[in-house]
C-alpha cells in the first residue's frame, strides 16, 4: 500500500466513524468535568485508546492520559493533544445531549478535541503497520485553569522522545470546513494579578480623617493603563486589564480596604517581566502617594503560544491538501492564553484551528457562552489533519 494509498484510506475511515465521533462527543458534553475535577471522562478515554490496543499510561501529570502507538514503518515520533476539561458555565442550549451536571458544560470544544482524537487514534491503530514511527496520544486535563495540565503533563515525560507536537482548537468564529493557521506567537501569556489597598476607614463626612481607598484604587486603575502607554515598546503586544474593583457598601462610609483583579498580557518573555515589575513599582508609588499599603498577589499562568514556522508550514499543506487552498485561512494572533504553550516550548510544533460555525444550527455564540455549541462536521476535518500529520512522517 502507498503512502497516498494509505491516507486515502484513513480518510474513507474517518468519514464513517462520524456517527462514532457524534455519539462519543455527545457522552461528553452531557457529562462535563471541571478543571483538576475529571474523572469519568480520563477513565472513558483510556478505556477506549486499551481497546484499541493502544499502550496507555494515566494519572500523567495527575490526571492525563498518554496512549502510545508504534507503527510497522520507520519514522519520527509524532504526539498529538486533545484537552478535555470543561467550565463552570450553566448550559443554556436547547439539544437532546444538553449538560447534565448543573452549572457545568463544555462550552469551548473540548469535547469535539477529544472525539476527533480518538477517532484519529482508531484509524491510526487499525493500520499500525502502515504508520511510520511512533504516535503519541496527549490527552490533557485542566485545559480551563491555571497552573493547567499541560505543563505538569510534560514535567512527567510525556514528550520524552517526541519530535514534533500538534493540537487542534475547534473555532466558531471559522465557518465548518476551514482550517486556519498561524506562525509565531499565536496566542499571550497570561498572568494575573489580585491587589489589596490597606486605607483607613471613616465617615464619609469626615474624608480628611481617613485615607480612602476608593480614590487610591481609582488612582491605580489610571495609572497602570501607563504600563502599555508609556513603558512597554509599543512594537511589542501587552495588555493589563483590571477586571474588578470592589469596596464598601454603604453611601456614607468610606471603607478601609479595596481590591482590584486584573490580567496581563505579553507575548514576548522580558517584556512580561518587565510588565510584572512596572505593575508593583506603580502600587508600591501610588501606596506612598497617598499613605495606603497596597499588597499584590501576582500569579504567573500560561507562557505565551509559539507556533514553530516549519511544523505549521506542515500543518497548512496538508490542509490544503484536504480541503484547498482557499480554505485554509491564517488566524491573527489574539490575547487569550492557551497551554499547549508548555508543548512547543519542549519540541517544535504547531496548534491551528478547524471552523465550527454555522448559523444553521445556531453554531454562532462565542466560547465560554452559556449557548456555546459547533459544528460536529468541524470533528472529521481535525481527524483528518491529525492523521495527515502522522502519515507525513519522514
Amino acid at each position: 500500500m502507498t503512502e497516498k494509498n494509505a491516507l486515502q484510506q484513513a480518510f474513507e475511515e474517518l468519514d464513517g466513524l462520524y456517527d462514532e465521533m457524534v455519539e462519543i462527543r455527545r457522552d461528553l458534553h452531557m457529562h462535563p468535568e471541571l478543571s483538576f475535577q475529571e474523572k469519568r471522562t480520563p477513565a472513558f478515554i483510556a478505556g477506549y485508546l486499551k481497546e484499541l490496543g493502544i499502550e496507555v499510561r494515566t494519572g500523567v501529570g495527575g490526571g492525563g492520559v498518554v496512549g502510545t502507538l508504534k507503527g510497522g514503518k520507520p519514522g519520527r515520533t509524532v504526539a498529538l493533544r486533545a484537552d478535555f476539561d470543561a467550565l463552570p458555565i450553566e448550559d443554556e442550549k436547547d439539544v437532546p445531549y444538553k449538560s447534565t451536571v448543573p452549572g457545568v458544560m463544555h462550552a469551548c470544544g473540548h469535547d469535539i478535541h477529544t472525539a476527533s482524537l480518538l477517532a484519529a487514534a482508531k484509524v491510526l491503530s487499525g493500520m499500525r503497520e502502515e504508520v511510520p514511527g511512533t504516535v503519541v496520544f496527549l490527552h490533557q486535563h485542566a485545559e480551563e485553569l491555571a497552573p493547567g495540565g499541560a505543563k505538569a503533563m510534560v514535567e512527567d515525560g510525556c514528550l520524552d522522545g517526541v519530535d514534533e507536537v500538534y493540537g487542534v482548537h475547534v473555532e466558531v468564529n471559522f465557518p465548518v470546513g476551514q482550517v486556519a493557521v498561524g506562525t509565531g506567537y499565536v496566542q499571550a501569556s497570561s498572568d494575573a494579578f489580585d491587589i489589596t489597598i490597606r486605607g483607613k476607614g471613616g465617615h464619609g463626612a469626615e474624608p480628611h480623617r481617613s485615607v480612602d481607598p476608593l480614590v487610591v484604587g481609582s488612582h491605580l486603575v489610571v495609572n497602570l493603563q501607563n504600563i502599555v502607554s508609556r513603558r512597554i515598546d509599543p512594537l511589542h503586544p501587552a495588555l493589563v486589564t483590571v477586571g474588578a474593583f470592589q469596596s464598601g457598601d454603604a453611601h456614607n462610609v468610606i471603607p478601609d480596604k479595596a481590591f482590584l483583579k486584573g490580567t496581563i498580557r505579553t507575548y514576548d518573555q522580558d517584556v512580561r517581566r518587565q510588565a510584572e515589575q512596572e505593575l508593583k513599582l506603580i502600587c508600591r508609588t501610588t501606596g506612598e502617594q497617598f499613605g495606603a499599603q497596597i499588597d499584590v498577589d501576582f500569579q504567573h499562568g500560561y507562557i505565551s503560544l509559539y507556533n514553530h514556522p516549519e511544523e505549521t508550514a506542515k500543518i497548512k499543506r496538508l490542509a490544503e491538501d484536504i480541503v484547498g487552498k482557499d480554505q485554509v485561512v491564517v488566524k491573527p494572533p489574539d490575547m487569550g492564553g492557551e497551554d499547549f504553550a508548555y508543548y512547543v516550548d519542549k519540541v517544535p510544533g504547531s496548534f491551528f484551528w478547524v471552523g465550527g460555525g454555522n448559523p444553521d444550527i445556531d453554531a454562532i455564540y462565542a466560547h465560554h457562552h452559556p449557548k456555546f455549541d459547533v459544528d460536529e462536521k468541524s470533528m472529521p476535518l481535525a481527524g483528518k489533519v491529525f492523521v495527515s500529520a502522522v502519515l507525513d512522517n519522514s
